[in-house]
């Protein structure tokens, strides 16, 4: 497995990370503890060394599992993991980056990931009623306590990214990114850039879609987050399987899948982006980090942009109350 680092902060990871959300949370029943420490450690046998978690992952349960999996080779991982969410009864209760909070999430998060230090910690949604200042100056002190080794920003605004920088530099921004969702192009890769900030897609491969295996028939399982996204409604995605099949014509001709193209062409946008596909089947897995050996020419980037550019993505990525938590 290659390696990259993300911006200017020498933080090295694996080209290709893991997403670990979906073994606990978002996207029906959770995986059983063995199942889910088993594809952490087979992802760590491939040469995988970013792993992302989050306290909101359960909550909590994420976080435990992650931390069971990788003890026996913590030295050779990174670990992200997130703050951000007061929980209440087992759910999230809204907003909280206080920095008293952040300290007790950080404390909370280290014993349960069986760690003494959290290698990259975000703030997982911008909390409107904490400066960002006052945010960024928490977690740098809790790196003066060598508790945090790097700062990071989740769905962040540009202006909030720029603001919290000044107080401690950001190692890392978290944003959705991939071949239907290209937001990230117009404002936040170019600041990225100018700042030496690493950039890590998540949702890769459109919550799954475009690997090409969910089509309009698809049923999700009641408690699957996707059921309330507006792009995974039926009529939506019987459009948007157009944009899907074009894809898959693209793979056949690379003796690739669709997933792999789609990882591949994230890899090729800047060299310090890093995509954390998740899975919690090992063919998945094996799948998706085969995409750091696909090779696209600058003719087949062309190609792709403008056969996406001709295609609509229909349906919002996020219900209209999780998005107005993106982008401030």
């Amino acid at each position: 497995m290659q390696k990259r680092t993300l911006g200017r902060s020498g933080l090295e990871v694996s080209a290709l990370g893991f997403g670990c959300m979906g073994i606990s949370f978002g996207y029906g029943p959770a995986a059983s503890r063995e199942e889910g420490i088993a594809i952490i450690r087979a992802a760590v046998d491939r040469g995988v060394t970013f792993f992302d978690t989050a306290e909101a992952y359960g909550p909590y349960a994420n976080e435990e599992l992650v931390g069971e999996a990788l003890a026996p080779v913590r030295e050779q991982v990174v670990i992200a993991t997130k703050f951000g969410f007061a929980f209440a009864n087992g759910k999230q209760a809204g907003l909280d980056s206080r920095p008293a909070h952040i300290r007790e999430v950080a404390d909370a998060s280290l014993k349960r990931l069986k760690t003494d230090r959290i290698d990259l910690l975000y703030q997982h949604r911008v909390d409107p009623n904490v400066p960002i200042e006052a945010v960024a100056g928490a977690v740098k002190d809790l790196m003066a306590e060598g508790k945090v080794k790097h700062f990071g920003l989740s769905e962040a605004g540009v202006p909030t990214i720029r603001r919290a920088h000044v107080v401690q530099p950001v190692t890392a921004v978290q944003s959705e990114y991939s071949l239907w969702w290209r937001e990230p192009e117009r404002e936040l890769l170019p600041a990225l850039e100018e700042l030496g900030i690493g950039f890590v897609p998540f949702s890769p491969l459109g919550k799954g879609f475009l690997t090409g295996k969910i089509d309009d028939k698809t049923a999700f399982d009641p408690t699957d987050f996707r059921n309330v996204v507006p792009r995974f409604t039926e009529d939506n995605r019987k459009a948007n399987l157009a944009f899907v099949d074009w894809l898959k014509t693209f793979a056949e001709r690379t003796h690739s899948t669709p997933a792999q193209i789609a990882l591949a062409w994230l890899l090729a946008q800047r060299p310090w982006i890093v995509p954390i596909p998740g899975t919690t089947k090992r063919h998945r897995l094996d799948e998706n980090l085969g995409a750091a050996a696909v090779r696209l020419t600058a003719d087949d980037l062309r190609e792709i942009d403008r056969a996406a550019a001709q295609i609509e993505v229909r349906g919002a990525r996020y219900p209209e109350h999780l998005q107005q938590m993106v982008g401030r």
